[in-house]
């Protein structure tokens, strides 16, 4: 538990927040380039989310979730290279199935080399730190923002 809340490089802290917050911003901006669909929000609906499921889900998934998931990509399966290393590969193709047949093929790849930087660069905060502070709360700014992106484009 201790691995989460270690102090962490306030620089690197710093950027990493404001680099992931900046993903749903970017995202909602540039909506039609990435072919964001326009029926969002009846694809949405159909998989439960709605008025009264949206704050549940927002709140899970940008303040629970990604204790889970930093711990399992960046401390169980891990590695302390410097370089790239698979499992950042395997950490953003397992989010970019949540995108798969929604969007164009580009955006797809764009999405997977975003993905797989920010896994990249996640673990060397851990690898340097010792703490999944600095990945925990990026990860945090980076599904807020996009959370908060799909939600004014599902509701629009």
């Amino acid at each position: 538990m201790s691995v989460f809340f270690q102090p962490a490089n306030g620089k690197l802290l710093l950027s990493t927040l404001l680099l992931c917050a900046a993903s749903g911003f970017g995202l909602y901006l540039l909506r039609d380039f990435f072919h964001i669909a326009n029926d969002l929000g009846a694809q949405l609906a159909e998989i439960g989310l709605n008025q009264d499921t949206w704050f549940g889900f927002i709140a899970y998934f940008a303040l629970v979730n990604p204790f889970f998931e930093e711990y399992f990509w960046r401390g169980v399966l891990g590695s302390a290279t410097r370089g790239f290393y698979f499992g950042d590969l395997v950490y953003a193709g397992f989010h970019v199935m949540i995108v798969w047949n929604k969007t164009r093929p580009f955006s797809i790849l764009f999405m997977l080399a975003v993905l797989t930087f920010i896994g990249w660069l996640w673990r060397q905060h851990y690898r340097k730190d010792g703490s999944l502070l600095a990945p925990v709360l990026g990860h945090m700014a980076a599904d807020l923002s996009i959370l908060i992106a799909l939600y004014k484009l599902a509701t629009a």
